[in-house]
């Protein structure tokens, strides 16, 4: 809301005059009498209360020659009707505002009947005064605070929930995720495994630290291992090939027996190569031998 100030009541009347010159309208002789100026025009009173005068824009009656005037916008006033339309205050010397209805208000009226109200107090937003905006909303600055804390948030970065605002620290601590590993907030990113949070930076391969987000990794005792650690440092020899069972690459099946174990594809017949998968065999010293062989052994 703009507010201003008048530069005074201002007055048509002019003095008296001592050389003869007459009314614009009536032709009376104005010599010795009073007169007013209007257009650049010499003006007696009575013409001019009757054909110039302006009309009041609070009492509707003609504002006369001797009567002080004010005007706004091209409407005009009795200096004396000049008055706030709340509480009647004069304000031909006062701030004023002019409202889109055409009434005029003194400043603590105009900030009671068209400011903004603030969303927590509900107080009027006084002109000028500090506030924060936010989703066509408004608040005091003061006002505008952590729903959990009851700081001012003031000019920091806040997140919501719902129709509430949360500093940084008050959001993470209430609704962040923490990382299963370091039990830190989760921020920002972070991945979700087994349907538990990490931050990237927690989801590494244990031995050589390698983050694992978008990379094979296998699981071994609630550790996690890159493929080439687990091969190298975890998984189990095949006693056949002696190549790193890792249920990567081709086949996954395992055969174990005995405290040893065998990739499926190699658990064969030392002599005539049969699978021995899911079929009776016999174990002679580190080799595997089906039934018809090992007769002949």
């Amino acid at each position: 809301m703009t507010y201003h100030r008048h530069s005074g009541p201002r007055s048509y009347l002019s003095s008296t005059m001592t050389e003869r010159f007459d009314c614009f309208y009536c032709r009376d002789n104005l010599q010795g009498k009073k007169y007013a100026n209007k257009d650049d025009k010499r003006v007696c009173v009575r013409c001019f209360d009757k054909l110039c005068a302006n009309t009041c824009a609070e009492c509707r009656k003609p504002i006369g020659a001797d009567a002080k005037e004010l005007n706004h916008k091209n409407r005009h006033w009795h200096e004396d009707c000049f008055r706030c339309a709340k509480c009647y205050k004069p304000l031909a010397n006062e701030p004023f505002a002019a409202k889109d209805d055409g009434k005029i208000m003194c400043g603590k009226c105009g900030d009671r009947d068209g400011s903004p109200r603030c969303q927590a107090c509900y107080k009027v937003i006084a002109s000028g005064s500090k506030n924060v905006e936010y989703k066509h909303k408004v608040w005091h600055e003061e006002c505008f605070t952590c729903f959990e804390c009851k700081q001012p948030i003031c000019n920091q970065s806040f997140l919501t929930k719902g129709d509430d605002m949360y500093c940084t620290s008050c959001h993470e601590k209430k609704f962040a995720k923490h990382c299963v590993r370091c039990k830190e907030a989760i921020t920002s990113g972070g991945i979700t495994y087994q349907d538990q949070p990490w931050h990237s930076g927690c989801f590494v391969c244990q031995t050589c630290k390698k983050p694992l987000a978008g990379a094979r990794f296998t699981a071994h005792e609630d550790q996690f291992y890159c493929v080439d650690c687990y091969k190298t440092d975890v998984a189990k020899k095949c006693s056949g090939c002696q190549n790193p069972i890792t249920g990567f690459g081709r086949g996954t099946n395992v055969v174990n027996y005995e405290n040893k174990s065998w990739h499926e594809y190699c658990f064969n017949c030392k002599k005539c190569s049969l699978s021995m998968a899911h079929k009776r065999f016999v174990i002679n010293g580190e080799d595997i031998y089906c039934s018809d062989c090992a007769k002949k052994l």
